[in-house]
């Protein structure tokens, strides 16, 4: 059977890249009790502390319905907080959510370091860039 169509096909190729990276992260992520995704959506709000979930929403590349689902479930776990200003919500980071950032920051660490070693640091910066420019094209449109 002839299946080259699946290796010329974007959609596939991009899905299996997303499946090995996400399988990845899960383990180096698994010490932090947070998915990737938490640990990133807490960096960033500690990282800003204030930040709207309008702007969390575009900074993640989620829609805003998933954001508030995330922050739900974050705020479950006492880790963030929300406060409304007006039509604006702020997310803020609770102590328990600020003391959890180094461990977040070691786990995206490894897996960073993990990639490189696999992919080599020249040709994984240069995949990041090029996945970055494709999506920001393929958005547009």
């Amino acid at each position: 059977m002839n299946d080259s169509f699946l290796h010329d096909c974007l959609f596939f190729t991009a899905n299996r890249l997303g499946r090995a990276i996400t399988k990845m992260a899960e383990e180096e992520f698994a010490p932090t009790g947070l998915t990737p995704m938490y640990g990133y959506l807490i960096r960033l709000v500690n990282g800003a502390p204030g930040i709207s979930q309008k702007e969390l929403s575009e900074k993640l590349s989620i829609t805003p319905s998933t954001l508030t689902r995330f922050i739900d479930k974050l705020e479950g776990k006492q880790l963030v907080e929300r406060k409304g200003q007006g039509k604006t919500v702020h997310v803020y980071p609770t102590p328990k959510g600020e003391q959890l950032e180094e461990t977040i920051r070691a786990a995206s660490k490894r897996l960073h370091q993990r990639y490189e070693r696999i992919l080599g640091a020249d040709f994984a910066k240069q995949l990041g860039i090029n996945i970055e420019s494709a999506s920001e094209q393929l958005e547009k449109n």
